[in-house]
């Protein structure tokens, strides 16, 4: 009989208990509003931002709606408006170009390499072909491009970069902390995220104005002194009266269950590393099926795990997913004709003008996502092994066969 697991890929694990009692606390005083604080209080989500700031080593940090909200409040912030092209990976998630269309940019899409990195002499050359000045750059699913070459082609060229750390938070490259290499840095606390909040975000950023903008777009109602982690009020005093308010405001509640969770990030990052090790472990000599080499100058948080099928015909990569599905085992592809879940690519997204990606196309006609919760064992994680080596030899055996 076929070897079986019967985990689920989107179990979360529960709040701590330090997160559930902080929780209670603000339900039961009722001032949920982050700015509804009590005389001389600093509320949950001003002591959060500080202790965002802290860990990251940013001077400033903004907690907000979502991780969504974040890259779009970021960009304007930075002076983004309609009609400017913004440089962005080719393989991301949809909330990446969603966010820059938002503002009624034009997103203009980048190469990226079979290590699902953006490709650096792709985007040199769309600097130039473009003029675009600013890159929305997507640490997608974790993978780091090395951040000194990417930074120097883009401070060369004057563009300005905002990383999306949605996939990074506690990731760094060497040593220094993911989000912290352009001028600002957007994190995402949704529930499959590395903190969770159900829905949540941050931005960081070491500038003062830039900072100043995103806090008052974000609806701060003039009560930005009620914040830790915030520039100077005279700062302020420069934008103040030119920055529309775009609410996307984070809550007392959210900020009451990520604080706790903060202190536990690198314990976290952790066991993920240990499941995706174990993963990796088990399919990386598996025949017909790639591996995604990380670069070892970067530390990565393996709360997923790609792979790619190269060379196979469509029906034959849906054969092998589905023969996974049947075993429990629930695996994303994203060159499926059609989006399914968070599988859309760049063609998919009809809102941007028709570009072509012809290296990005045939990187994800093969391209295999998964989850990895940590509510998986280590066992459970070499049981998923091998029933997806299982599967990739019986898909090239077939093919070998015809």
């Amino acid at each position: 009989m076929s070897e079986r697991f019967t985990g689920s890929f989107t179990q979360q694990e529960p709040i701590p208990e330090a997160g559930i009692k902080a929780a209670l606390e603000v339900l039961q005083h009722g001032r949920l509003h982050r700015y509804n604080v009590a005389e001389g209080e600093l509320g949950e989500t001003a002591l959060l931002e500080q202790e965002f700031a802290q860990l990251t080593g940013a001077k400033y940090a903004l907690a907000v709606a979502s991780g969504g909200y974040a890259m779009g409040c970021a960009m304007r912030a930075i002076g983004v408006t309609a009609g400017d092209k913004v440089l962005s990976n080719g393989f991301t998630l949809a909330p990446v170009p969603g966010a820059i269309a938002s503002l009624g940019a034009e997103p203009v899409f980048v190469e990226v390499t079979e290590n699902l990195t953006i490709d650096l002499d792709d985007l040199a050359a769309k600097i130039d072909s473009s003029g675009a000045k600013v890159l929305l750059l997507s640490h997608m699913r974790g993978h780091l491009v090395d951040m000194e070459a990417l930074m120097a082609t883009c401070d060369a060229a004057n563009v300005a970069v905002v990383e999306d750390c949605a996939h990074t938070m506690g990731a760094d490259w060497k040593g220094v902390h993911s989000g912290r290499h352009g001028i600002i840095g957007c994190y995402s606390c949704q529930t499959y995220k590395h903190i969770n909040s159900g829905e949540g975000g941050f931005l960081t950023s070491d500038d003062d104005e830039v900072m100043a903008r995103a806090i008052m777009l974000s609806g701060s109602y003039m009560l930005f002194e009620r914040h830790a982690a915030t520039p100077p009020a005279e700062v302020f005093e420069r934008v103040k009266y030119d920055t529309p308010n775009i609410s996307g405001r984070m809550d007392n509640l959210r900020a009451a269950i990520l604080r706790p969770q903060l202190p536990m990030l690198g314990a976290q990052v952790d066991k993920w590393n240990a499941r995706y090790a174990k993963v990796e472990e088990g399919i990386r000599n598996c025949p017909g099926l790639h591996v995604i080499e990380r670069a070892p100058e970067g530390r990565f948080v393996g709360s997923s795990i790609q792979f790619l099928l190269p060379g196979y015909r469509p029906e034959q990569i849906e054969s092998f997913v589905q023969g996974c599905a049947a075993r429990g085992v629930e695996l994303k592809w994203f060159g499926a004709a059609e989006p399914k879940a968070f599988t859309s690519r760049y063609d998919s997204w009809k809102y941007a003008a028709a570009q072509r990606l012809p290296q990005t196309d045939r990187v994800l006609a093969g391209l295999i996502d998964m989850r990895l919760p940590l509510t998986f064992t280590l066992e459970d994680c070499s049981t998923i092994a091998r029933i997806i080596t299982d599967e990739a030899m019986t898909l090239s055996q077939s093919v070998a066969a015809q």
